[in-house]
């Protein structure tokens, strides 16, 4: 099999023959300050792509009329109040009195909106910033967005032992089109997106501690130590998944793929380490149940501390529901349980709220789509469009922001991930097994819901595992390097063709769509052009 790591003669999987440690857990052979330089450099590129004209438009647009709201009311109250009818103008002008007396309904958690909060607050405390401006309430996401792609940058090398490909794959995430716009707008996917790939993250460090320090428990002879210790890094995922819900209840999906994930891979690697008797009995014992309070309980204990605003506040929508049915069994408990149980019994009926919101949302939309559309960008959403600019020199100009994917990004993806499948099936491999479950988790449990208003940026979470599985099957192509009993000459060459290629035809298409994923302002005719599709324009509508 050949190898994607272009920096070191480590074979991800050598011959059962090779010794534990180089099966287990082979070493990059190049130092670590060079995969770090490369992913700042990138990490760095995609903050400015991010950060320019972030301000741009000077209004709330899309979604932000309720995530941007929602996160002063938190800031200012702990909880989500109701804003008056005209509160976007007022925001426009420059006013910031837009509140009522009564609680809002909502129906996303809070870790999402206090970070968009925490993120205004700073850029109010910068000298040249302002609060509760245009720019203020989509820092925090243009930041998180940029460290979303240093985080890729190091996953990748990690994955690959390539700092090459790893800090591909984050210029990759860097140049999508649909993480770019997710970046620059007052929205809670990109923290989603963050907190996943956090937690994902966190498992692959795991991954290879657990495997080095089997492999050293091999070397000594003791293949059949069970316990390792405390694994800190699962449990860092755990807190991170805890985040990931804490923005949006779809992370649920990522937490079941992960945890069932962390444990294949111990099983997986409990064997390689020569671990052959009472496998399954000792994986079961000292690291499935291990994971499961080390990821599920602990993302359940962070989701529930997340709502800490509305627990100790008295304002919060059906915050009262607990002391108000405190009849039969509850009125018999001391007033010092109730005080404890009464909040947490809101809470729970809070989210039967929230749940049945969800689950009745159908409600049409021009920009609705499915979730096999995904992946081909059938059906974009136009977050923002304003065809009656003057100010580009043409008699007609525009200004538009289309939430659509790098069609070059993902329409390569679609190859990548059946060079995935393909690799898996035969071989087995952990990195695409890894991209494979990436990307399922992130969209099929959506067809499960036929009926359900959904939108192309559901997706978000799933643009760092194509971007893996794109750089994983380039450096499939690239083949082994010099010095490798298997390297050919001409499958080197040729890889670094197919590799140079597929890089510039990204950048080249990122920087084509520029113009209509930053609002800026051009030509109508522009505009036009950058339309592949009708449903780019008018999604589902038709023309008007």
């Amino acid at each position: 099999m050949t190898t994607t790591a272009l920096m070191t003669g480590a074979d991800p999987r050598p011959s059962d023959g090779a010794p534990v440690r180089d099966r287990m857990a082979p070493a990059a052979a190049f130092p670590a300050w060079i995969g770090w330089l490369g992913a700042v450099i990138v990490t760095l590129f995609a903050g400015a792509l991010r950060f320019i004209r972030l301000g741009e438009p000077g209004r709330i647009y899309f979604d932000e009329t309720y995530y941007a709201k929602d996160a002063f009311s938190l800031r200012r109250y702990g909880v989500e109040h109701e804003t008056v009818e005209n509160a976007d103008a007022l925001l426009g002008q420059g006013m910031h009195d837009i509140w009522r007396g009564g609680a809002d309904f909502v129906v996303h958690p809070p870790v999402g909106k206090w970070m968009i909060a925490l993120g205004d607050s700073f850029w109010g405390w910068l000298p040249f910033g302002a609060s509760m401006s245009p720019t203020g309430w989509r820092f925090a996401a243009a930041l998180f967005g940029a460290l979303s792609v240093l985080l890729l940058c190091r996953i990748a090398t990690r994955m690959t032992r390539s700092w090459l490909l790893g800090c591909t794959a984050g210029l990759i995430m860097a140049l999508d089109g649909l993480h770019f716009t997710m970046s620059r707008i007052a929205m809670v996917d990109i923290f989603m997106l963050f907190w996943v790939l956090a937690a994902f993250g966190c498992l692959v460090v795991d991954r290879d501690r657990t495997r080095a320090r089997l492999a050293e428990l091999a070397d000594s002879g003791r293949t059949s130590a069970a316990w390792l210790g405390v694994r800190w890094w699962r449990i860092g995922a755990g807190v991170c998944m805890g985040l990931a819900c804490g923005t949006k209840w779809s992370a649920i999906w990522y937490l079941a793929a992960f945890g069932l994930l962390t444990v294949a891979w111990d099983y997986g690697a409990r064997r390689t380490a020569g671990q052959r008797e009472g496998t399954v009995k000792r994986w079961f014992l000292v690291d499935a149940i291990p994971a499961f309070f080390q990821t599920v309980v602990v993302a359940v204990v962070v989701y529930v501390a997340s709502w800490a605003g509305w627990l100790v506040t008295s304002m919060g929508w059906s915050r009262q529901w607990g002391a108000q049915h405190s009849d039969g069994f509850w009125a018999a408990l001391p007033d010092w349980v109730l005080a404890v149980v009464n909040p947490l019994r809101s809470l729970l009926q809070y989210h039967r709220e929230m749940m049945a919101f969800h689950n009745g949302l159908s409600s049409p939309h021009d920009y609705a789509s499915q979730p096999w559309e995904w992946l081909i960008m059938r059906t974009p959403v136009a977050f923002h469009f304003d065809g009656d600019q003057t100010t580009c020199g043409a008699p007609k100009c525009a200004s538009a922001i289309l939430g659509i994917g790098t069609p070059a990004v993902w329409w390569l993806s679609i190859i990548a991930l059946i060079v995935m499948l393909s690799w898996w099936m035969t071989y087995r491999d952990w990195r695409a097994g890894a991209a494979l479950l990436g990307v399922a988790a992130g969209i099929l449990p959506w067809f499960a819901y036929p009926e359900r208003t959904m939108f192309v940026f559901y997706a978000l979470p799933v643009v760092p595992f194509l971007a893996i599985a794109i750089v994983l099957a380039l450096g499939l192509a690239m083949g082994s390097e010099v010095g490798d009993p298997r390297y050919a000459p001409w499958t080197r060459v040729a890889g670094g063709v197919l590799y140079g290629v597929v890089l510039l035809l990204i950048i080249a298409n990122f920087a084509y769509f520029y113009p209509i994923l930053s609002a800026e302002v051009v030509p109508h005719e522009q505009w036009a052009k950058r339309m592949w599709a009708e449903t780019w324009i008018y999604g589902n509508a038709g023309p008007k």
